[in-house]
């Protein structure tokens, strides 16, 4: 059994079982990947992929087993590496991140210049996907961090810490009605709404609001991105619910922003990095400089915590910012 080999099958199975696909990304050839995958399930006794042809349909139940202990394998691997990585130089390496566009687009910008400018020999990553996907990202080891407001405590192999709080605020064109009298939820839902995809940026809190007052919201369009909500308000599709930090004073000039704090249970964007995963020096600073009070101490305690209570009780009597 070869390292290589467990490489091959983890890369075709993260890659909808095609072959063609994993060679590409490998700098590899397909009949070399397909040859080694046969050689170590002859070594097994079991088939890892089902074929039909020269395709591969699904993974075995034996496949499924052996996928889950060759990722560990491999990411012990990567941890080895990264303990010699960061006794021999510890500026240099590569961070990856997953993360939601709203993230991407107003919180992370100044925090990963800083970031650059100190470790300009790090190859930073980012990728970017629903919160579901970023947390699966971080999960299966395909990225180091996850920041996210929804869908991290999906996984339970991932370590969350919170790093700030955030609210919404309502967004219409200038002279709209709503900018005449005070904002209610039962105002809002007199109007076609625009906001964001459900499971993406806390939506779940504005559905929450709207369903305690039993009011049912008239949500027209939704999408990912902020800047695509806001597009859609200006061409009078309707009344946009977008995250405070998304509207911009000076390049949104021609819009209006009624703070929905009051309306709103606010919201907590967490980072989370798979348990067991070795924290290189660089990762614990972008950490710390992306939440501040998330110090190597706490990060440190974090990672000795050995049950959710005790996680839940490190951050119990921390005052979150908001952003």
């Amino acid at each position: 059994m070869k390292l290589q080999q467990l490489r091959y099958i983890w890369e075709v199975a993260h890659h909808e079982l095609n072959v063609s696909a994993t060679a590409q990304s490998l700098y590899t050839s397909q009949p070399g990947i397909s040859k080694q995958i046969r050689l170590l399930e002859d070594e097994l006794g079991v088939e890892i992929f089902a074929r039909s042809g020269k395709h591969l349909p699904r993974v075995t139940a034996a496949g499924e087993q052996i996928l889950q202990t060759a990722g560990e394998i491999l990411r012990k691997v990567e941890t080895i590496k990264r303990i010699g990585q960061e006794f021999s130089n510890q500026k240099k390496g590569t961070l990856s991140i997953a993360t939601t566009h709203t993230q991407a687009r107003y919180a992370l910008p100044s925090v990963i210049k800083g970031f650059i400018r100190q470790y300009p020999e790090v190859a930073l990553h980012m990728h970017q996907g629903s919160p579901v996907q970023i947390a699966e990202m971080a999960a299966d080891g395909t990225v180091d961090f996850a920041i996210a407001t929804e869908g991290l405590e999906l996984f339970d192999d991932l370590l969350m810490m919170p790093c700030y709080r955030w609210n919404r605020c309502v967004v219409v064109p200038k002279g709209h009605p709503l900018t005449q009298k005070p904002l209610t939820l039962q105002a809002l839902a007199e109007h076609p709404l625009v906001t964001y995809v459900f499971g993406f940026t806390g939506r779940s809190r504005l559905d929450e609001a709207f369903d305690r007052e039993g009011l049912l919201p008239k949500v027209v369009f939704t999408a990912a991105d902020a800047d695509v909500i806001k597009t859609y308000v200006r061409l009078g599709l309707g009344v946009g619910i977008v995250a405070q930090m998304a509207f911009d004073p000076i390049q949104d000039s021609d819009l209006v922003s009624l703070d929905a704090s009051a309306l709103f249970e606010p919201s907590v964007t967490k980072i989370g990095f798979r348990r067991g995963t070795f924290l290189r020096g660089f990762m614990c600073d972008f950490i710390e400089r992306f939440a501040p009070h998330l110090t190597r101490r706490i990060q440190t305690q974090l990672m000795n915590c050995r049950s959710k209570d005790e996680q839940n009780a490190l951050f119990a009597h921390i005052e979150l910012p908001t952003l």
